[in-house]
């Protein structure tokens, strides 16, 4: 089992397709213009070969089969669902701190959008909840009462850092404290 973006592979493909469109019974839809899912569906042996792969390899890989890119929707279930999702790997780093850690649907949706946006998928997932956090997670053992932090969709889009709650209210950040 092989897995990859083959990014380029698409160009391989609609030049092949393009080039069997001759005549007067050839489709005359324009490749260039399908979806990069819809075009590797049509994926052969020989564009695996024209993209760089070498023969050996190609004729040990019988069945070649397309994932599609996931939605928003996908996204979020990875987020929360899976025994580890990320979202409760994070909630159990904040409560050996004793703190809960809260998502908004809002933020969730957010964070898929993003993700979807730098075109990274499932993995890139990590690295922007990480950097949501990141400091939090660095100031949250010298801040006493904090019980709660809370990441909204303004904080995915980085017009405020997350919420941290003492006992119901809204904590200062240590600058604002003066």
């Amino acid at each position: 089992i092989c897995g990859g973006a083959f990014a380029g592979l698409e160009k391989i493909i609609g030049d092949r397709l393009q080039k069997r469109s001759i005549g007067f019974g050839a489709n005359v839809e324009d490749p260039s213009k399908a979806r990069i899912g819809e075009m590797l569906e049509k994926c052969e042996p020989e564009d695996l070969l024209k993209f760089g792969l070498i023969p050996e390899f190609v004729g040990r890989l019988p069945v070649i089969a397309t994932l599609h890119d996931l939605d928003e929707a996908a996204l979020v279930t990875i987020l929360k669902e899976p025994k580890n999702a990320l979202v409760k790997q994070y909630a159990k780093l904040f409560e050996l701190e004793d703190v809960d850690l809260t998502f908004t649907d809002e933020a969730l949706s957010a964070i898929a959008a993003k993700a979807i946006k730098r075109k990274t998928g499932a993995r890139g997932l990590r690295s922007i909840v990480e950097g949501l956090l990141l400091d939090t997670m660095f100031d949250l053992p010298s801040m006493e009462d904090v019980t709660e932090v809370v990441v909204d969709a303004d904080v995915v889009e980085g017009r405020k850092e997350p919420v941290r709650v003492v006992d119901g209210k809204k904590a200062k950040r240590k600058d604002e404290a003066a």
